[in-house]
């Protein structure tokens, strides 16, 4: 039976960390729970720890600390999954019978989000689909660890080490859509507005999309 190891890169989410953890735990006590800590100063260290996760410290950033949780995965395959999102109920029995097929090597979930917002369920499930545009971390990254390795893990980028990955999957075999969604947090949208975050975050992109390097792309939008 495939083994499953999920991998959670988080900084600063003392208000959900447990719970994040105790959910996968629920879905599937067999399945190992790794949570890479990038430094938090708040304690989710310590509450990922007394949940039943694995802490694993790692160097500030998404894509390192995602590198350092695998590192420690023990998971044939590995789910990357945000603390902030939450899997679906039959994620694991979806997943072992899609990963019994030995060509697909990569995958991620669909997306749907935790608030009833036509503008945010518009944007979700434009995202059902994979493609440069659509896939990204909030729905979840599995991966067959060899095959990770073989791509080299992820870029030590401040943004955007998500659509890297995926688009060195694609290039090697493609992706598989999950047909069951993901429900990821609309924080970001709360705070900042659905549309203009969104909008926002095509920019982001569209800067990606023509050559600009992460890491300038992460300066100009922290200031």
């Amino acid at each position: 039976m495939t083994s499953f190891s999920v991998i959670i890169p988080a900084l600063n989410e003392a208000d959900g960390i447990a719970a994040c953890v105790a959910a996968v735990r629920a879905l599937d006590p067999l399945v190992e729970v790794i949570v890479a800590d990038g430094g938090s100063a708040d304690g989710t260290a310590e509450l990922a720890a007394a949940a039943g996760a694995v802490v694993v410290a790692a160097p500030r950033g998404r894509g390192p600390q995602c590198n350092a949780g695998a590192a420690r995965a023990g998971g044939e395959v590995l789910v990357f999954l945000h603390a902030d999102t939450a899997l679906p109920d039959d994620a694991f029995p979806r997943l072992r019978a899609l990963f019994e097929d030995p060509g697909v090597r990569a995958a991620k979930f669909r997306l749907s989000f935790d608030v009833a917002d036509p503008i945010l369920a518009l944007a979700a499930r434009l995202m059902w689909v994979d493609s440069r545009l659509t896939s990204y971390g909030d729905q979840g990254i599995v991966i067959r660890r060899a095959f990770f390795e073989q791509l080299g893990g992820f870029p030590d980028w401040p943004l955007f080490e998500d659509v890297r990955l995926f688009e060195l999957a694609r290039a090697r075999g493609g992706v598989a859509v999950v047909p069951a969604e993901v429900t990821t947090s609309s924080r970001r949208f709360r705070a900042n507005g659905s549309l203009p975050q969104l909008l926002i975050d095509l920019g982001l992109w569209l800067e990606y999309v023509a050559g600009i390097p992460p890491h300038e792309i992460a300066e100009r939008y922290r200031r």
